[in-house]
Parts: structure tokens; sequence; C-alpha cells
């Protein structure tokens, strides 16, 4: 039997500003209903090869395929009307907007003829509350409520649950839960769980290792802008995958060195 068609790929991706080499020779691919776990530390290139996959870059070398196809985005937009929807850490919202008009921001729905079109906001607020409420977070139950009142797993959910309404296809949540925390979490870690069940491609960059371990399926980790290590789901411990993200052998090569040194200089 055949290997399915990835929603996503990237082969042999190149990146480049000037002379300065950001990423190298990515390979990767996401499937529907899979979650792929992107790990590394801070400077990895996390971002570059996020905003390639979403058309704010184009590669400098390689391609990008969905559904077996070469595309080339050459802005967001792009990338958008293909399915790809970006999430970043505090969901895009903007906290003095209700969550109807958030829902519905550049493309709100309307009531109305010719030039007496006004907002529709019951319309608008009925969806994203529903939409909201069908992700698990039922304590959202208007839509006039200001965003700025939610909590930070809230606006994710809102933003997730939006991208999804607007037909996203691969879903990429950029550290949605850095600044969280454990509860609100744990909201978002179900919230990507539904959407891989509800059959989406997801992307979950992130450095946290629990995290990624509670909802991946695929994981890459990525240091210095290159592929480091991409394995399956159970084929590396939470204590190798860390290790994996401090550098491997120069993780272990430290150590090292400190017992060697404990052991010249033990404590009086």
């Amino acid at each position: 039997m055949s290997e399915r068609k990835p929603v996503l790929e990237m082969r042999n991706v190149d990146k480049s500003f000037g002379p300065i080499d950001v990423l190298h020779d990515i390979n990767l691919k996401v499937h529907e209903g899979e979650v792929l776990c992107l790990l590394g530390d801070n400077g990895a290139g996390k971002s570059t090869l996020i905003k390639t996959m979403a058309g704010v870059h184009q590669p400098t070398r390689g391609e990008m395929k969905m559904d077996g196809k070469a595309v080339r985005f050459n802005r967001p937009k792009e990338a958008q009307e293909m399915g790809i929807a970006t999430v970043h850490q505090f969901g895009g919202t903007y906290p003095l907007m209700s969550i109807g008009r958030n829902f519905f921001a550049g493309v709100e729905p309307t009531k109305g003829w010719g030039p007496f079109k006004i907002f529709d906001r019951k319309t608008a607020n009925e969806i994203a509350v529903r939409e909201v409420q069908n992700f698990g977070i039922t304590r959202i139950d208007d839509g006039d409520r200001l965003v700025g009142g939610l909590s930070g797993g809230e606006r994710q959910s809102l933003a997730i649950a939006r991208a999804v309404y607007f037909g996203a296809r691969v879903l990429i949540l950029d550290e949605p839960t850095a600044a969280l925390g454990v509860k609100q979490a744990a909201h978002v870690l179900r919230i990507v769980n539904e959407a891989k069940r509800r059959g989406l491609a997801v992307i979950f960059i992130t450095h946290q290792v629990m995290h990624a371990m509670a909802v991946g399926d695929h994981f890459a980790v990525l240091i210095r802008g290159a592929i480091a290590a991409d394995f399956r789901r159970g084929e590396k411990s939470r204590e190798e995958i860390a290790d994996l993200m401090a550098g491997g052998e120069n993780m272990a090569s430290l150590e090292a060195a400190i017992d060697a040194d404990v052991q010249e200089h033990p404590a009086e």
C-alpha cells in the first residue's frame, strides 16, 4: 500500500538572509489528523521555519508541497487561502474588541442593503460562541464580552476556533502554552487534540517537552536551523528529547566535565 500524501511537506528547504544561512536542508511532513511537534530552544530557527511555511518568507532553495503539488507563497494571504493558518503565542486577538468582532475581524457578516449595510452583531456573536463552545470552552457564552477579559487559554481557544471555522487545513501553533499556567495550558492541549480529531494537520511549536509529549504523534528537533532528530511517538523518552534539545553530545560532555570537577574539588 502506498504511503498517503502529506498535507504539507518541505523538501530540502534552505533559507538565507544575505550571507547568513538560517535554515539548512529542512525535510518535514505533516498529515491530516496528526500533530507534528517542532521542538527547539530559543534561536534554533523555529520562527523562521514557521514564517517560511506561512508565506512570510520564501525558501532560498528547496520546495514546499501541499497534497503532493509544489506550491510557492509570495505573501501570507496566499498561504491562508490554501488553508494554512498560524496562531501566535497570544492568539492574535484584540483585547478591546468583543469576542464576536474578534472572531470575524476583516470578514464581518453584514445585514441590510447597499449603502445601508451594517455589522450583523447577533449572527457574529452566535457563531463565535457556538464555535468556541464546540471546542469545549463552555465558560464563554456571551459574544459581546471583551476579549481582554478572557484568560490566555481562552484567547488561544478563540483564535484556533476561528481558524478552523474559516477552513484551515494546516494549523500552525507558535508556542501556544508558553505564557500559560498549568490549567490554561491543559485547556489548550485539549483543543489541540480536538483539532487533530477533526482531521487537521497541526504543527505545534514549543520548547516544553511535557506539552509536546502530551499531544504529539511526530516530533522534529531543530538545532541551529537544522533537523537534529525526526522520530515518532514512543521512540524516545522525555529525557532523550530534552538531551537532544540541549545539544546531545555537548550536554553529555558538559555533565561529564561537571562531575570531574566535583570529584577533583569536593565540597568541604
